[in-house]
């Protein structure tokens, strides 16, 4: 009994190393764990500002809706990153349109705030990465990437 566990255990990883051998799979999984990655750091770097200063970041036109201090709703902003990206490693088909729709948010506040439209134009194909992931994590869950 012992031995075909093993050889379950041993030819369950032979499909996992096959599997992440896919083009497909591969692009998933740089998504899946890129979307998962970024909003994490990015969030606890909104505690620590060793990237930059966030504050600056926030649209007075924002900031004025906040009944926290721009700092405060910074701080607000980057428990809900950490949030998004956990949400991403666990639930990657709705935590990839969270980001998604998150990223609209921060274009919309960048195209307010003016002179940064080079970063909007990123955080815009940042956006369409994060929909790329919520549409193949729908794939992945029918089993329609390896």
């Amino acid at each position: 009994m012992a031995h075909s566990i093993g050889t379950a255990s041993l030819h369950d990883r032979s499909l996992a190393t096959e599997a992440l051998k896919s083009p497909a799979r591969q692009g998933y999984e740089l998504l899946h764990w890129g979307f998962t990655a970024a909003p994490v750091l990015f969030g606890l770097d909104k505690f620590v500002h060793l990237m930059t200063n966030w504050d600056r970041y926030l649209a007075p036109a924002f900031a004025r809706l906040s009944p926290l201090s721009v700092h405060s709703t910074m701080l607000a902003v980057g428990a809900i990153e950490v949030a998004a990206g956990f949400m991403v490693a666990l639930r990657p088909k709705i935590g990839g349109l969270v980001v998604a729709a998150w990223l609209g948010g921060i274009i919309l506040d960048l195209v307010l705030l003016g002179g940064m439209l080079d970063v909007a134009l990123r955080d815009f194909g940042l956006m369409l990465g994060a929909l790329a992931l919520a549409r193949l994590a729908v794939s992945h869950e029918r089993n329609e990437i390896p």
